[in-house]
């Protein structure tokens, strides 16, 4: 509590955005990669991610970068998140039995859940913005 007081957390949570959106990507790019980047839209999270760990590494350097370059790619990274969890549940939706063969669907199709953690890298930076900064 006393680091979120003083405004360490601010930084420590802008550089964990960075290390969490690089780390997350890898392994969105592997399943991607795995599924021969079938739609276009696949590539999306690749690309939204580098302004975002230059963003949260600057967080940690500068506030003005914490104050305005991270929020802002925070959102994106958040918007695509959501975004992929259209994609996903469309994903499932569209194999043979659509939702109404949840059970088998559900585990064997896009995984639902995954673009979740995205929105919630996402929203550690937006967070990381709002905190306050020790002087």
């Amino acid at each position: 509590m006393r680091n979120i007081e003083h405004g360490r957390f601010e930084r420590s949570l802008a550089g964990l955005t960075a290390f969490a959106a690089a780390v997350t990507t890898a392994e969105i790019y592997i399943e991607h990669y795995r599924a021969s980047f079938g739609n276009r839209m696949m590539w999306s999270p690749i690309i939204v991610t580098p302004p975002v760990i230059v963003a949260g590494i600057g967080g940690v350097v500068s506030r003005r970068w914490a104050k305005t370059w991270l929020p802002l790619t925070a959102l994106v990274y958040t918007a695509n998140g959501l975004l992929g969890e259209y994609y996903h549940a469309r994903g499932v939706a569209r194999r043979p039995g659509g939702w109404r063969l949840a059970t088998y669907n559900v585990p064997m199709g896009p995984p639902i859940m995954a673009p979740g953690l995205m929105t919630i890298v996402g929203g550690m930076g937006l967070l990381a913005a709002v905190l306050r900064r020790e002087r």
